[in-house]
């Protein structure tokens, strides 16, 4: 079994910053790629950034210059830095890991998803 707990989602006013963690727990064997989508009312779930196991990273048009990706392989957690929120960063925030458990196999597992919600 493997668990992901998402934090650090909240309300902030436009231009502001808030930075989400996800730490995965359980049968790990390692971490292929760790990745944060989002999902707005009515619209469906995008990617936001990703990074991989080299440390690559990759982010969507829309955040780039103002969200990092980053993670720490000794704690199995990812972060996402956001500064600069717009009110159209308000969404539901997911984190994704491909992890190779330690029974083998390549596994896609998702956080349970955070808030972010960007108004005055």
């Amino acid at each position: 079994q493997v668990q992901l707990v998402e934090s650090g989602g909240g309300l902030v006013q436009p231009g502001g910053s808030l930075r989400l963690s996800c730490a995965a727990s359980g049968s790990i064997f390692s971490i292929n790629a760790m990745g944060w989508y989002r999902q707005a009312p009515g619209k469906q779930r995008e990617l936001v950034a990703a990074i991989t196991s080299g440390g690559r990273t990759n982010y969507a048009d829309s955040v780039k210059g103002r969200f990092t990706i980053s993670k720490d392989n000794a704690k199995n957690t990812e972060y996402l830095q956001m500064n600069s929120l717009k009110p159209e960063d308000t969404a539901v925030y997911y984190c994704n890991v491909q992890i190779f458990t330690v029974v083998g196999g390549l596994y896609n597992f998702w956080g349970q998803g955070t808030q972010v919600t960007v108004s005055s």
